[in-house]
């Protein structure tokens, strides 16, 4: 037997050279990818935690940026620019995001809004915000206003949710919602395996190459970050309606034309797509119109849900209007 003794150690030491090998590829690849794609910004501790900031342009009012589920800062970019040429404008990481430390569970709209509150008092960012929120940051935006409506100037926003679309959307769709936890919550689970050792870096570079700010997103914290939004995100949905409404501040609510077209869901025909985007369209996105008594809707027919990169001039144009609009008297 002592030939299997020498098998099963020479076994585990080639599994322990194989992962040694890979987190080194890792550890390496990500370096080497932060050197070629530094994340812009500046951290800001905000109690224990950093979180990253980017700020540009000199005019007021601030023009702060919510990304939507799974997004990092950097893919703001365009918008940005846009913006910084005639006011104020910050991009950040939520915690556990991108350049930012892991934050407190849960990681819920009410946690978010009040650490991005501290982090913009902190960066000495000043009040008056404009505040814009895509997709699941549209619910952020929405509580960061209740909680401080006397810092809020204005609100846009990009094809973000309504707290009623789990009524008014065919069922099939929180099935959706399920499995993509469950697929978000293996993929937290398995990151120090997959990402630590570099599997999903590899698989990255097999699949057509990692992108500049791929190494932003393979980390455990984000990973886990991200599951843990989408887990509490019918809490989060609650929280802002619980906001309530804006009041008279101007608000521009950026649809998109194209959300669920090319999101083929089983059990869901062509015939339910049409009809749950006429219903986001129609009847959801009018709602977030009525938060505020100077609220307007623009349908963008050729974007789909990811309109700051399908459409950042929209974005920015939205923003310039809500900046240029007088203040209620």
């Amino acid at each position: 037997m002592h030939w299997v003794a020498k098998t099963l150690f020479a076994i585990l030491c080639m599994l322990g050279l194989l992962g040694i090998g890979g987190a080194t590829y890792q550890t390496i690849g990500t370096w080497m990818d932060a050197r070629r794609s530094p994340e812009p910004g500046k951290l800001v501790d905000i109690g224990g935690y950093r979180l990253k900031i980017n700020c540009a342009g000199t005019l007021s009012p601030t023009v702060v940026l919510e990304s939507g589920l799974g997004d990092v800062s950097p893919e703001w970019e365009r918008v940005q620019a846009g913006i910084a040429k005639f006011s104020r404008v910050c991009s950040y990481d939520r915690a556990g995001y991108g350049g930012s430390d892991s934050g407190p569970m849960p990681r819920t709209s009410a946690v978010i809004a009040t650490e991005l509150r501290t982090l913009l008092q902190l960066a000495g960012e000043k009040p008056p915000f404009v505040l814009v929120g895509h997709s699941f940051g549209g619910y952020t935006v929405r509580v960061f206003n209740g909680r401080y409506r006397s810092e809020v100037a204005g609100l846009v926003l990009v094809d973000s949710p309504q707290e009623d679309e789990y009524q008014l959307l065919p069922s099939d769709w929180k099935k959706f919602d399920a499995a993509l936890l469950q697929h978000y919550e293996r993929l937290a689970r398995t990151a120090p395996f997959f990402v630590g050792l570099g599997i999903a870096r590899l698989k990255l570079q097999i699949n057509g190459g990692v992108r500049s700010n791929d190494y932003l997103i393979l980390q455990s914290k984000y990973l886990k970050a991200r599951a843990a939004e989408l887990e509490n995100i019918q809490t989060s949905a609650e929280q802002a309606r619980a906001a309530g409404a804006i009041g008279d501040k101007p608000l521009i609510v950026l649809t998109a034309g194209r959300s669920f077209e090319a999101t083929p869901l089983p059990g869901l025909t062509q015939e339910d797509l049409a009809n749950s985007e006429r219903t986001w369209v129609d009847n959801l996105q009018p709602r977030l119109v009525r938060l505020s008594t100077h609220g307007a809707q623009l349908v963008l027919k050729d974007s789909g849900h990811d309109i700051p990169s399908d459409r950042p001039d929209a974005v920015v144009e939205a923003v310039r209007q809500i900046c240029t609009t007088p203040e209620p008297h």
